[in-house]
């Protein structure tokens, strides 16, 4: 976000490696009408609408709304004027993924860190500050339109206290009635709405907790050459590899390298197409994506998965769909692993596991439950994964082949395979 008049950098006591990442800052997602946008991920994703940067706070090139839950921050940000890049992003890509934030010690010096290593910049370090504190950020170019942003924080805007409810950074305002600190309420726009959906998912929660990982689509040829770039400039290292043989169909394949920063805490698999004879659901988001790279998926971590889907199913949220067929030779495969691993079998009711449509798979160290959404827009990119781990540290190979059969038939229905 680019809307406020920076400060010089400030400087704030520096951390032995700069770029360790404390955490997922925030996804900033570019769409084409903020608050409408705010109000669909509330009700049917169940989060709040907490802060808002826009005319009524000063904001005059673009709008941005904070959308947490859990420890996830989403920030929808949609042009004001047509000069903003958002307007141009969004004529192009359509709304989607722009901006994947990570907390460090220090933004300046992770940022230099990052253009030693060889980055490109995507804005220099600013400082944004008022009496309360400070927040510093600095952004790198990553694959396709997507950057990174090093995100520092000070006083009331350390990420402690954003975690609690604080203001997000300078030029933020609460939106639901409250004021924190004192004075920094945003003009009652709308508030009556935001109060009634906010009010409803504290009380009717769909326990989405933080984010587990994100998916980046790139060209085909190009995944070894941002794996080198998450190794090189991020110091990050491989988590996990998969190839064409892992992730195939009759008709369609693609291959993934699963990135992950030093501390194993940000976890960033890269997609290529592999050939086939048929359309993969990469190229599907690349063709519908102006052959560009972005996020894919996001996927979002519940400790109960079958609440969550249940939560989301009513709310209207569609999922992709399996055959029954799944199910009938789901347990035996998931259970045996369990069982060979000395671990204990899938504690789930599997009849709700199955009336639920959620997909299942256990390696050495546990088992794990996913679902995916259908795309969350007209064009068929970005969606979000539903993700519950129980010991499982991997992404499910064991249901690529399903779940790639149900990806191709979603394709078919848009003539897109």
């Amino acid at each position: 976000m680019t809307t406020l008049t920076p400060a010089p950098a400030a400087k704030i006591q520096p951390s032995n490696d700069p770029l360790q990442l404390i955490d997922v800052d925030h996804v900033q997602f570019y769409v084409g009408n903020a608050k409408q946008a705010a109000f669909f991920y509330a009700h049917c994703f169940g989060f709040q609408i907490e802060q808002v940067c826009d005319l009524t706070t000063g904001s005059r090139d673009a709008s941005h709304y904070l959308l947490t839950q859990g420890n996830i921050r989403f920030v929808l940000s949609s042009a004001l004027t047509p000069e903003h890049h958002a307007a141009m992003e969004v004529a192009m890509y359509g709304d989607g993924v722009k901006d994947v934030a990570f907390t460090v010690f220090d933004a300046e010096k992770a940022y230099e860190r990052a253009i030693k290593n060889g980055a490109q910049s995507a804005y220099a370090p600013r400082t944004f500050k008022d009496q309360h504190g400070t927040v510093t950020m600095a952004g790198i170019k990553t694959y396709g339109r997507v950057c990174h942003t090093f995100v520092s924080r000070t006083g009331a805007y350390e990420l402690t206290k954003v975690k609690q409810g604080g203001l997000f950074m300078p030029g933020f305002k609460m939106i639901d009635g409250s004021c924190a600190p004192a004075g920094a309420c945003a003009p009652q726009m709308g508030l009556s709405s935001v109060l009634a959906i906010n009010d409803y998912n504290r009380k009717n929660p769909c326990g989405l907790k933080y984010v587990d990982h994100l998916v980046g689509n790139v060209e085909l040829g190009k995944m070894n050459y941002w794996v080198k770039f998450y190794e090189d400039v991020l110091e990050f290292k491989m988590f996990k590899h998969f190839d064409d043989k892992d992730i195939a169909t009759d008709y369609s394949a693609l291959m993934s390298k699963v990135m992950a920063s030093g501390n194993n805490l940000i976890k960033m698999p890269i997609n290529e197409p592999a050939p086939g004879k048929r359309k993969s659901q990469v190229q599907e988001y690349l063709d519908w994506h102006c052959n560009t790279p972005g996020v894919q998926h996001l996927a979002l971590r519940t400790d109960d998965e079958l609440h969550s889907i249940a939560a989301l199913r009513s709310r209207g949220v569609d999922f992709l769909t399996l055959p029954d067929a799944y199910y009938d030779k789901v347990w035996d495969r998931v259970n045996t692993m369990l069982t060979q691993h000395g671990h204990q079998a899938v504690r789930e009711d599997h009849e709700a596991v199955k009336k639920l449509g959620i997909l299942v798979d256990a390696d050495d160290e546990g088992y794990l439950l996913q679902l995916f959404t259908k795309p969350l827009q007209d064009r068929p990119t970005l969606f979000f994964e539903i993700i519950c781990r129980r010991g499982s540290q991997s992404f499910g190979k064991g249901n690529f082949k399903a779940l790639f059969e149900a990806l191709e038939l979603e394709q078919e229905r848009r003539g897109n395979l």
